[in-house]
């Protein structure tokens, strides 16, 4: 298919090339060059003759005014620092009146007349400065200053020793301030005091299922003891005794779980029997749980007790049932035994010793030697006769630990049996302490005698 041909309705530019050479005798004319030009040269002239400026132009004048205004402004400031550098340069040379006079014009007569009045000879007006002012500003300055004044002190040094004091007086006061609140009461925000004043309302009717999660946090709580109280512990029921005693226990350091038996359970444990004559099962389990930590059961439950002088019998047999029911480590029952054996001598407390004892560990010597002593201690009869439970804690210690003593303390034993005497119990300890061998020496001393 042919190819469409162009229809162009503007003017050819030029005649074709054959009518060109034809045309002039063969000279090619060019004609629409000259006539661009023409064009331009018109435009140009239009321009120049109505008086506009591209834009272009006029954004290069302006950079080039404000070139050139700069450099004049800088010429001058640099004229002014000369004029004022060269005062002060030769301001020390004389010059005559004559000369001087002759430059200035009439008109600055009036001016001059005010600088002919000065007169170098008359007395110049002194100013009194205070010496107090005048020290301390040589003091920080770092001048001579009066005699007797200190040494110079640095402006920074003086700030810091400033902010030294501050802070000391600060952190007084805050010592201060948790001494009056420890004395003085809990100091909590309201509406803490409103929720577990709400969850200790709870506790007191509690029997079963979940615990407010409120009463849930507080072994997380720092100041966890002062919330407790709040939610008055005296009034919670024994469901919620024995829950909230799994909850701190296991919770808790060691040492804080000794303050919430001591404050708590022990209280509630002596309470519970003087009204009841008997222990509420909750109670009895909360103390088996409490067992979960034996250091803290010791130093907060057990010797508080036994140091009370006030622990009854009734108390000390309960007491006595939960430690031979629950598993102690050695360790920790070996202490306790330590512990009883040095206390002033009581009733419970030799329940206490038999129990441990019965418990049948091996215990250390250092242990033993304690136990010897603390039967010992009743060698010298006063006339007082001993309860059983005595005579039995002997009888049980002789029972576990003949083996263990040595012959010295078996023969210091024997004289004990002679003074405090039981029908019954008496001769078989007396026959339990013969039937015993010598303690076994060290491996240290074999070794020597070797």
């Amino acid at each position: 298919m042919p190819k469409a041909s162009d229809s162009k309705n503007g003017k050819q530019r030029h005649n074709p090339l054959h009518v060109e050479l034809t045309q002039d005798d063969g000279i090619l004319r060019s004609y629409q060059k000259a006539k661009k030009s023409r064009k331009k040269t018109d435009a140009n002239s239009g321009d120049e003759g109505e008086g506009f400026v591209d834009a272009g132009m006029s954004r290069k004048i302006l950079q080039m005014a404000r070139a050139q205004k700069e450099e004049l402004e800088q010429e001058e400031g640099e004229n002014e620092i000369l004029e004022s550098g060269s005062t002060g340069r030769f301001a020390g040379f004389e010059v005559d009146e004559e000369q001087i006079s002759g430059s200035f014009s009439d008109e600055d007569d009036d001016d001059y007349e005010d600088y002919e009045e000065f007169d170098p000879d008359a007395a110049v007006e002194e100013l009194e400065v205070n010496p107090e002012d005048d020290a301390l500003f040589q003091k920080f300055l770092g001048g001579p200053g009066p005699a007797g004044l200190e040494s110079p002190v640095n402006l920074a040094d003086k700030i810091l020793e400033r902010i030294r004091e501050k802070e000391s007086t600060e952190a007084m006061a805050k010592k201060v301030q948790d001494e009056n609140a420890r004395g003085d009461g809990v100091m909590l925000p309201p509406k803490v005091i409103e929720v577990y004043v709400k969850v200790g309302e709870l506790l007191s009717r509690y029997r079963s299922g979940k615990l407010p999660k409120a009463f849930k946090i507080i072994p997380s709580l720092r100041n966890w003891q002062d919330v407790l109280y709040v939610t008055n512990p005296e009034g919670w029921s024994t469901n919620a005794v024995y829950e909230a005693t799994k909850l701190f226990v296991s919770n808790l350091k060691s040492n804080q779980s000794q303050t919430f038996l001591e404050a708590i359970l022990l209280d509630r444990f002596r309470d519970d029997i003087a009204e009841n004559k008997v222990l509420n099962y909750h109670i009895y389990r909360s103390l088996k749980k409490s067992l979960y930590k034996p250091a803290a059961f010791f130093k907060g439950f057990l010797f508080p007790l036994a140091e009370s002088g006030r622990c009854s019998l009734r108390e000390a047999v309960i007491v006595g049932s939960i430690l031979s029911k629950v598993s102690i480590p050695a360790l920790h029952s070996a202490a306790a035994l330590l512990r009883l054996s040095e206390m002033e001598y009581s009733g419970p407390n030799s329940l206490f010793i038999k129990v441990l004892i019965d418990k049948k560990y091996a215990l250390p010597y250092k242990v033993i030697d304690s136990l010897v002593f603390h039967f010992l201690r009743f060698r010298i009869n006063d006339g007082k006769a001993l309860p059983v439970i005595w005579h039995q804690s002997f009888l049980v210690f002789a029972q576990r630990y003949k083996n263990d003593v040595t012959d010295d303390q078996r023969e210091a034993l024997l004289e004990v049996l002679k003074t405090r005497i039981h029908p019954k119990i008496t001769s078989e300890i007396r026959r339990e302490l013969m039937t015993g061998s010598e303690r076994p020496a060290p491996a240290s001393a074999m070794e020597i005698d070797a």
